[in-house]
């Protein structure tokens, strides 16, 4: 009995993050990090600043712990595709998912693109950077002529810019968002075939 109530007991923890999380992301998105506070938090989810205290220190904790859910699928993704052969299959694949995978973390994407000095400050920026880097690396071949490795690079940043650059565009987010791989995918594919 001990053990069910504990399982409850953590997955309502794990709820209460997940709100704390959210909230404050609403937050920085609408004020800024800086602007922010741990107060302006707890009164948002109506909790007391204790309350908030027992699952997060400081805004950076919340941060971090954002950022470290939301690019979960990322790290997955650069895991399954350093295992994969260095094909236009993997290459498309890879391009796939990570589009899926910004979609599912377009908060917390906006948020680094608003707070890019926030950012490089935070423990954050260094591990967005080795991301990058993972997947830059599954998609170029180092041995390809460098216009063809732009292309391949280029297609991850399409991506990113399609998310920023289109939200204010008339049209379903769906269709926009199957635009930007459409375009992604052309670039990969132009790239190996160049190769």
């Amino acid at each position: 009995m001990d053990v069910t109530m504990d399982g409850t007991k953590q997955q309502r923890r794990g709820n209460t993050r997940q709100r704390i999380q959210d909230v404050a992301l609403e937050l920085f998105a609408e004020q800024g990090y800086e602007k922010t506070s741990l107060r302006e938090i707890a009164e948002r989810l109506e909790v007391t600043k204790a309350a908030l205290y027992y699952h997060f220190k400081t805004k950076e904790e919340i941060i971090v712990g954002i950022f470290t859910d939301l690019t979960k699928p990322i790290e997955d993704l650069i895991e399954w595709g350093a295992n994969q052969p260095h094909t236009l299959d993997t290459k498309q694949e890879l391009i796939r998912r990570y589009s899926r995978a910004l979609s599912e973390a377009t908060p917390l994407f906006r948020f680094m693109q608003e707070n890019q000095a926030t950012v490089r400050e935070l423990q954050i920026g260094d591990s967005f950077k080795d991301r990058m880097r993972g997947l830059r690396d599954i998609v170029i071949d180092p041995d390809a002529p460098l216009a063809d490795q732009v292309r391949c690079v280029s297609a991850i940043f399409t991506l990113h810019a399609g998310m920023f650059f289109l939200q204010d565009l008339e049209g379903d987010p769906e269709d926009k968002r199957a635009a930007v791989l459409e375009v992604a995918i052309d670039l990969v594919t132009q790239a190996h075939q160049g190769a």
